[in-house]
């Protein structure tokens, strides 16, 4: 008998262990085959040289290389596509290069939609109203403006376009007292002594779409009007009127020179009559309405600044205020 402690070997008549007959172990075990090699054996599956079975050492953080079966077919499902190893490189270059020229390329920025302009004939806009004069005796001042805006047009009134700033300009600068709106342009005689026309009476979007030669056409009008009225002064709105009635006058441009804001010559009157010449509404001499030029108020004129604008119509406003004060003690 042996100890618990295995201190001694067993007898072999208890070293076989036989299960009652239900397992034969001396089945199971190795035998060296008669002629065999000595080598160890192994799996058929451990068949593969060790050199290209062997994984080389990786870190934690690097993901294994799909098998080439995995790289080269995946599940087909329903809906599902095959991609060979070629078909996959060739797409991840293709994204690659989309990505590449999107973010190489910048994206074309949106254009604004401007209308073009350019001469438009008297036709385009046959079907608008001109725009009524607002004309009394003894004016402080005549607005002469270029000619009516569409919106102008439809509305009957002047300068009624809501980025035109000639409204706003007339009370900032002082020469109406109180607010005024497109709406009240025909109060504007009674109530301030003040009138408006234009120098070239049909519609147009802008500008541009006058000729020169309709606007040289109008002066003869302008100044006509003026010797009727009399105003004492005649306010330019905008730089191009007054260099239309100087290339009339002139028979020339104006050079940059030559032309300035604000107060102009004596000399530059407009309407002026003469005795001998029987013109006027009472055949009387008229020295001339002094002229003033003023920036241009539309929205589209951008060649001077807000505070430039408010200088110069301010100077007009100032002696407007003046003189409104020396009428009304003249009258007291």
């Amino acid at each position: 008998m042996t100890t618990d402690d295995g201190d001694e070997p067993r007898s072999a008549s208890t070293s076989t262990p036989s299960f009652n007959g239900r397992l034969k172990l001396h089945e199971f075990m190795y035998s060296k085959p008669e002629g065999g090699s000595t080598s160890v054996r192994r799996s058929p599956r451990l068949a593969i040289p060790l050199s290209t079975t062997a994984s080389p050492s990786r870190s934690p953080s690097k993901t294994p290389s799909a098998s080439p079966a995995r790289a080269t077919k995946r599940k087909q499902g329903p809906q599902s596509e095959v991609y060979t190893e070629e078909a996959s490189s060739q797409l991840s270059a293709t994204t690659r290069g989309t990505r590449n020229s999107s973010s190489t390329t910048p994206s074309p920025k949106k254009k604004r939609n401007r209308v073009k302009s350019g001469y438009a004939p008297p036709s385009t806009y046959a079907h608008l109203p001109h725009l009524v004069d607002v004309l009394a005796p003894d004016l402080l001042i005549l607005f002469v403006g270029l000619n009516p805006g569409l919106q102008t047009a439809r509305s009957g009134h002047a300068y009624a376009h809501p980025s035109n700033l000639f409204w706003k300009l007339l009370y900032s600068s002082g020469i109406t007292p109180v607010p005024c709106r497109a709406e009240e342009d025909r109060t504007l005689p009674a109530r301030f002594a003040l009138g408006n026309t234009n120098i070239v009476a049909r519609p147009s979007r802008n500008g541009a779409e006058l000729s020169k030669a309709e606007m040289d056409e109008g002066v003869a009008v302008l100044e006509a009007k003026i010797r009727t009225w009399r105003p004492e002064v005649v306010c330019v709105v905008g730089k191009s009127i007054w260099e239309s009635v100087w290339r009339v006058r002139k028979g020339k441009a104006i050079s940059k020179a030559e032309f300035s804001y604000g107060w102009q010559h004596e000399r530059e009157n407009m309407g002026v009559v003469r005795a001998h010449e029987g013109e006027g509404k009472d055949g009387t001499r008229f020295a001339g309405a002094r002229v003033f030029v003023a920036t241009s108020t539309s929205g589209l004129a951008a060649s001077l600044r807000p505070e430039e604008k408010a200088r110069i119509w301010k100077e007009l406003g100032d002696w407007c205020v003046k003189r409104r004060e020396e009428r009304k003690a003249a009258l007291d």
